[in-house]
């Protein structure tokens, strides 16, 4: 039985002549931490509120590894929300432990330290090794980054031996981290997400950078309609928001969503590999994810053409009005599920006035009937930061039961949707969906969109679609 052959650079190591010639020679290179200008304030501030929350106990945040793509391939690496919000570091592997030292914690970064060119690692390793991923930075780097103290990874398990003071820990992102500490970690997540629903000023401005690269790959995707049309569809379209992302930022903040003609009623429409119809309407729904990793959720919906028919503006102009309603409820003091509550009130009286609805409004409003959304089955807003739908480890009281508070983001985002094979409604309206979507940011006298550049009215997203089609 033969084996499958397979690159194996670790038997260089048995090369007495290579490892002698490798081990000298080399210049200094790059290896400078690189954090955006006011990321390491911010998060020293993010350990402050968090330090408040649990006194005088000890805290571990995992910033987790890459998952296995395939075989010997991996997925790209992201770090650990919570982790990145307390540190700004996006070092693979590493953990953060804050002891508690009085009132306050002392904050110690544990990182696996870079392999130098006298280490077989330098060159043996496709995953750690610079010959093989570059320079990376070093503990000396992120400390002088950061403002943090920095320790090997190895000393992990000292500074979490015993149960004195108590332990918190962040579970499932480290398997390190997994077997040295027990607990579900449950309680520290849900704070977590608690603090982080009240963005700063630094991440309001991280917001708007991610949503103003959004805006940019919106309106290059628009110049790229008749080309999508002509030849590579929907992902054609996919591709180009992809390059600006990529261009402008980390990367997309989740899977796009390119949905053209019958799709776009499909909510989540990721597999974009249908055709861009000339007569249609494109569901756009994407953000770019600035390289601090906060990211955008913007969407849109225009037609193909830069004209809307009949039907088609029908469903716009509803789903427009209802999002200009929930839109005036964001305000500091208001309840949570004010604004959506508005938004579905809208559509309901809408649906009901097209003769789509087999009860009253107030009837379909009730919780026992909700018969409308049979056309909206998915929510029509969330909170926005870090990840897309962030905070999601916060306690219902805290958020869906909760009160907006000045620095809180998150998205406004109702819609439409008529899949081709509803007979409920008449045949004119099969096959259309509309959303509108915009991230807002509230005010102490009420909201700001950080979306404002890009149209709402249909008139306005028609004309914008007719200026920037190439």
């Amino acid at each position: 039985m033969t084996r499958p052959a397979r690159r194996d650079p670790s038997k260089l190591t048995d090369a007495p002549g290579f490892r002698e010639n490798v081990r000298d020679g080399w210049g200094p290179a790059d290896r400078a931490a690189h954090v955006v200008d006011g990321q390491a304030v911010a998060a020293a501030e993010h350990r402050q509120k968090l330090s408040q929350a649990f006194p005088g106990q000890r805290i571990a945040v995992a910033a987790g590894r890459a998952p296995v793509r395939s075989n010997d391939s991996d997925y790209e690496f992201r770090p650990d929300s919570d982790f990145l919000w307390l540190t700004g570091c996006q070092a693979e592997g590493a953990v953060l432990v804050m002891h508690p030292s009085g009132d306050r914690h002392d904050a110690v970064l544990h990182l696996r330290a870079p392999a130098g060119p006298g280490e077989s690692d330098f060159f043996a390793s496709a995953r750690d090794g610079e010959l093989w991923i570059g320079p990376v930075p070093g503990l000396g780097e992120w400390s002088e980054a950061l403002g943090i103290t920095c320790r090997p990874l190895e000393e992990l398990p000292g500074a979490l031996r015993g149960s004195y003071p108590a332990m918190l820990a962040t579970r499932g992102v480290e398997p390190v981290l997994d077997a040295l500490v027990s607990g579900s970690g449950g309680e520290l997540r849900r704070v977590l997400s608690e603090l982080r629903r009240v963005k700063d000023d630094w991440e309001i401005d991280q917001l708007q950078a991610a949503v103003d690269a959004t805006v940019t790959g919106f309106t290059e995707v628009a110049a790229a309609l008749p080309e999508a049309e002509r030849a590579g569809g929907e992902r054609w379209l996919q591709g180009t928001f992809d390059r600006r992302a990529r261009t402008s930022g980390n990367g997309v903040g989740y899977s796009s969503i390119l949905a053209a003609g019958p799709h776009a009623p499909v909510l989540h429409w990721v597999r974009n590999d249908g055709v861009v119809p000339p007569d249609g309407l494109l569901l756009m729904d994407a953000g770019v994810e600035a390289t601090t990793f906060y990211t955008a959720d913007v969407t849109r919906t225009y037609p193909v053409s830069g004209e809307f028919s009949e039907a088609q503006r029908q469903v716009y102009d509803l789903v427009h009005a209802s999002h200009v309603a929930a839109m005036a409820e964001v305000a500091p003091g208001a309840e949570y599920r004010t604004f959506q509550q508005t938004a579905m009130r809208v559509l309901a009286e809408g649906l009901h006035d097209w003769g789509l609805l087999p009860v009253s409004v107030e009837e379909s409003l009730d919780p026992k009937g909700q018969h409308h959304r049979r056309y909206i089955v998915c929510g029509v807003g969330h909170y926005l930061g870090l990840d897309v739908h962030d905070c999601a480890q916060s306690s219902a009281e805290a958020y869906h039961e909760g009160t907006l508070e000045e620095g809180m983001a998150l998205t406004v985002e109702p819609g439409l949707y008529f899949h081709p094979n509803d007979l409920t409604v008449p045949e004119e309206l099969r096959g259309i969906g509309v959303r509108i979507e915009d991230d807002l940011v509230v005010t102490g006298t009420g909201n700001r969109v950080l979306s404002d550049a890009l149209p709402i009215t249909a008139d306005g997203i028609a004309e914008w679609v007719r200026t920037h089609r190439g």
